[in-house]
């Protein structure tokens, strides 16, 4: 009772999940993902052993056909079970199994697989790939898979109604500090409009978690940084570099201050 969609991005770099359901925090039972490894959605009558199955014959060299072979004749429920998977190489694969509620069903590509059940029909899906195949390829990943989910929301989504949604996106070293593969895992655990929220906070994600780009820093000369300083000073901190780590902003404000973000200095002259 569940649309998703898992795929690589056009580099090859990442790889990543995004799904919504009437179903309570469907972000902790439906994706998984390891970079250089691939991604997988587990559905329906979700069997969550999947996961780790599906990405231990990813990393030993299987492909997401092969993969998903393997999975589906070890399991006696296949055919209540709906899964998409993404290996290393953009290969995809998508199972629908007959019991799954209808409607029910997936499209697959070069770097994607989108699977539903439980859906106001195929217009879904088929609006999902599209939003798919229609952004931008350079574009960050979970900007196009969600993107592609609220294509499947405004076509209908899961028949039932709008409960939770989830984000998980992995490539090497982006996670906190460099020391993981974690880019983003957002989840929306039970909410009126769940991507609406799981937008929102993807664009916090950004604020926080992900490093100014060239085009985004401003250079900070003597002048910007008598301002900085005097800001921090009226807000009650010895200086701006105190500020940004009481606000999070570590990675839009360099360490040694010769730039800050335009977002950052934006607040700044706000507050």
């Amino acid at each position: 009772m569940t649309f998703s969609i898992v795929a690589r991005s056009s580099d090859g770099s990442t790889w990543g999940v995004a799904v919504a359901s009437k179903f309570l925090a469907v972000g902790s039972a439906v994706p998984a993902a390891v970079a250089g490894v691939g991604a997988i959605a587990t559905q329906a009558d979700a069997n969550v052993a999947y996961k780790g199955l599906a990405l231990a014959h990813l990393d030993d060299g299987a492909t997401a056909p092969i993969a998903l072979d393997r999975l589906l004749e070890e399991d006696p429920g296949r055919d209540h079970r709906q899964v998409g998977i993404v290996d290393v190489d953009g290969g995809a694969a998508s199972h629908t199994g007959q019991a799954c509620i209808p409607w029910a069903g997936g499209r697959t590509g070069d770097g994607y697989a989108v699977q539903g059940n439980c859906l106001a029909g195929p217009e879904v899906v088929e609006a999902m790939e599209a939003a798919w195949l229609g952004s931008d390829p350079e574009a960050p990943l979970q900007g196009r898979l969600l993107a592609a989910l609220r294509a499947g929301d405004e076509a209908g989504g899961d028949k039932r109604g709008r409960q939770s949604a989830a984000l998980l996106v992995v490539r090497d070293e982006a996670g906190y500090g460099g020391l993981d593969d974690i880019a983003a895992d957002l989840r929306v655990d039970d909410h009126p409009a769940p991507i609406d929220e799981l937008a929102r906070l993807l664009d916090l994600h950004e604020l926080y978690l992900v490093a100014s780009t060239e085009t985004e820093r401003v250079p900070v000369d003597d002048a910007l940084r008598a301002e900085l300083a005097a800001f921090a000073e009226a807000a009650g901190h010895p200086d701006f570099t105190t500020w940004v780590g009481t606000e999070n902003y570590e990675m839009r404000v360099a360490a040694d201050l010769a730039w800050i973000d335009r977002r950052i200095l934006a607040i700044v002259r706000a507050g």
